[in-house]
């Protein structure tokens, strides 16, 4: 029996025999291909469970603003087709209450006291939320990059006028190869 040595020399061959692998790899390719056909055609009507959705009694659950305005033709952003041609300097301030509702100034501040009220409570009282740094909510503004600082500036203020204390923004990543 002759064994190799790689090259004649004294070394013993370190190279990594893969013949054994790529035969493994080859039956299981092969398996596969016959075993997932056979699966799908088994399954003849999946039921997938649907579950009602309902808030969250131990996550805190942040509050979420998108700030934009009006286009040069008052239009605004929304789900339906409505010809917005893109938030301008000029325009006026459209503030999205956890992205969807639409709420002016004295709305904001009402409708985020009454969410961060019911946030307290439900923890039980302002003692308890005061130990525990994690249980109190953050707002996250997403603003236009067209919107202007008076708009944002506004979400911020009426903000923290209703009692949140902590406030980030969020913004899309930049690629940096162009």
């Amino acid at each position: 029996m002759a064994i190799s040595t790689g090259g004649g020399g004294d070394t013993p061959m370190s190279d990594i025999n893969t013949t054994p692998l790529v035969d493994v790899m080859l039956v299981l390719l092969i398996i596969f291909l016959i075993a997932v056909p056979v699966a799908i055609q088994t399954i003849e009507q999946l039921e997938i469970p649907v579950f009602a959705s309902e808030e969250s009694k131990d996550k805190v659950e942040n509050l979420q603003l998108t700030i934009s305005t009006t286009d040069a033709d008052g239009n605004t952003a929304g789900i339906i087709r409505s010809g917005f041609g893109g938030a301008i300097r000029g325009g006026e301030c459209r503030v999205y209450f956890n992205n969807i509702t639409p709420v002016d100034s004295e709305e904001l501040r009402q409708q985020a006291f009454d969410r961060l009220d019911a946030i307290v409570q439900r923890a039980g009282g302002v003692d308890v939320i005061m130990e525990d740094p994690d249980l109190i909510p953050q707002v996250h503004i997403r603003a236009d990059v067209e919107a202007p600082w008076r708009c944002v500036a506004g979400a911020i203020y009426n903000i923290q006028a209703a009692g949140y204390p902590t406030v980030g923004f969020i913004s899309n990543p930049v690629d940096p190869n162009g």
